[in-house]
């Protein structure tokens, strides 16, 4: 497990999953037999992998890559470093013929992410990338809907994500300065449309164009130690998706927000059917013979209560975390040889989008997403 002293990958990847399911004892194979995992924290700083190993009962942490690639009984190698370093690492796992699954951006370009998807398919090693979204119960519940028919003919998708960054001067950033300095591998766009690339395709429909507006509201941050430095990237993003079927998608982005919504991200998904709001966990529903009959008014104030009219999906199942959900997927895909969608090609699609979301911000036009080179 290489980078994961940061917050994603200590929270969600080694605590939240891979310690949790050393806790459970392991993932359940189709036999019956059950894999557990051994992890050995890999990173450049000893000092926070020794803390991180010895608050978590990790027993084997380095800070030598090359000697951990080494070692025949390490399997996998996941990341969750660096954006910028990530397509290095990656290479020098395959090359060692692991077995590798990574946070995304799995590159910052196309062209670098579509190199180390085709070295792992010449390899032959198994491949993920974490699409933490579609295990999100909200999003999980909308799929259910699409399946079931509830939307009839799905019309639009509007999504609104994000939340203020305080810019570190009266309080602490709650993210990374690198984040908002485009040298460093930051930005809005970089980030989030990889996202926003596999929860469109794989709920409402294949992204076939975009159009897109970023911009950087706030110039000038406090980083980490105190000092001010300038923003060099997006934090905020304004894109208009063109999907199959004819179906619309806006989703704004933003790192300068502040949040006047159900939850830090909400979609609302049309449809001649019916429609439904969804957020990281809960999703509500209107169907169209339940929908009412607004008037427009502006003379008086407004006494309907529009949110009356919804009515929420209940919890029919538990909804485990949804990166340990994808971790035991993919560690069955690699022991059992399980189904497995979530390839560093699919990832490479997000930096697709990416490109031709930049693309259209410095163009000031549309930009088509054809179908993925080989």
């Amino acid at each position: 497990m290489h980078g994961v002293t940061g917050r994603m990958g200590t929270n969600q990847h080694l605590i939240r999953s891979i310690l949790a399911i050393r806790a459970d004892g392991g993932v359940v194979l189709a036999s019956g037999d059950r894999v557990v995992p051994d992890p050995i924290l890999i990173g450049r700083n000893a000092d926070k992998l020794k803390r991180l190993a010895e608050a978590h009962g990790v027993e084997r942490w380095s800070t030598d890559l090359a000697a951990a690639l080494a070692d025949p009984e390490d399997t996998v190698f996941f990341d969750a470093g660096t954006t910028q370093m990530r397509p290095q690492v990656l290479a020098q796992a395959i090359a060692a013929g692991k077995h590798v699954y990574c946070e995304k951006p799995t590159a910052t370009t196309l062209d670098e992410a579509l190199e180390v998807a085709r070295l792992a398919e010449a390899a032959g090693v198994k491949n993920g990338v974490v699409m933490d979204k579609l295990f999100l119960p909200g999003l999980i519940k909308l799929a259910m809907l699409r399946k079931a028919g509830f939307f009839g003919r799905m019309l639009s998708v509007k999504g609104d994500f994000g939340y203020w960054v305080f810019e570190g001067d009266l309080q602490p950033a709650q993210r990374p300065s690198w984040n908002y300095r485009k040298e460093d591998g930051g930005g809005i766009i970089l980030d989030m449309l990889c996202h926003w690339r596999y929860v469109l395709d794989h709920l409402f429909g294949t992204v076939t164009s975009v159009s897109c507006l970023g911009a950087t509201h706030i110039p000038e941050r406090i980083d980490e130690a105190g000092k001010p430095y300038k923003a060099t990237a997006d934090d905020a993003a304004y894109a208009t998706f063109e999907l199959d079927g004819d179906v619309i998608a806006t989703i704004n982005s933003s790192w300068a927000t502040r949040v006047y919504r159900d939850d830090l991200v909400v979609f609302q998904v049309d449809g001649t059917l019916g429609s439904a709001v969804a957020g990281l966990t809960t999703c509500k529903v209107q169907p169209h013979v339940a929908a009412p009959r607004p008037v427009w008014n502006p003379d008086e104030r407004q006494t309907h209560d529009f949110r009356a009219d919804w009515q929420e999906i209940p919890d029919t199942q538990t909804y485990p975390n949804g990166f340990r959900n994808q971790w035991e997927q993919f560690i069955r895909h690699v022991v059992d040889d399980g189904p497995w969608t979530f390839s560093l090609r699919e990832g490479a699609k997000g930096l697709q989008l990416v490109d031709a979301g930049l693309d259209s911000w410095r163009d000031r036009r549309w930009v088509d997403v054809p179908a993925l080179p080989a």
